[in-house]
């Protein structure tokens, strides 16, 4: 029983900061994906969208399977969300300053918005793979 409370626990977590992911990446960004995908059937915008939700849920997965505790858990799927909302203004801002990539992405870019899917799953298993605690380990074991 313990055992199930502890995943469904891990999981309604993982879900809110899916969620919460999802919310802040819509408010983050120039254009409405919502209105995008909901009412224009904007593929661009689908594919840009569902490639921030997979680079955060390898992040989230990444942070269950190696986090020490729920507080550690929380911790790094806030950090992977950060980082995720960061990478796409890098991308915007610093790669791509002359082109509007969402006002791209709002025409129905597929080009541009496969380019924007891929860099947040490279971003999100970036990340997961820096959540390693074995040198962490090591080192403790050591002393």
């Amino acid at each position: 029983m313990e055992a199930l409370l502890h995943t469904l626990t891990y999981l309604g977590i993982g879900l809110a900061f899916l969620i919460a992911g999802a919310f802040l990446f819509s408010i983050t960004t120039k254009m409405s994906e919502r209105k995008q995908i909901l009412e224009q059937a904007n593929t661009a915008a689908a594919i840009k969208l569902g490639g921030k939700i997979l680079g955060l849920a390898i992040v989230i997965w990444a942070a269950a399977q190696y986090s020490l505790n729920l507080i550690d858990y929380c911790l790094w799927s806030l950090f992977g969300l950060a980082a995720q909302i960061l990478s796409y203004w890098i991308v915007e801002h610093l790669i791509f300053p002359k082109v509007s990539l969402a006002k791209k992405v709002e025409e129905g870019n597929t080009a541009v918005a496969i380019l924007l899917f891929l860099i947040s799953i490279s971003v999100g298993l970036i990340i997961a793979g820096s959540l390693s605690y074995d040198a962490v380990y090591e080192m403790l074991k050591d002393q």
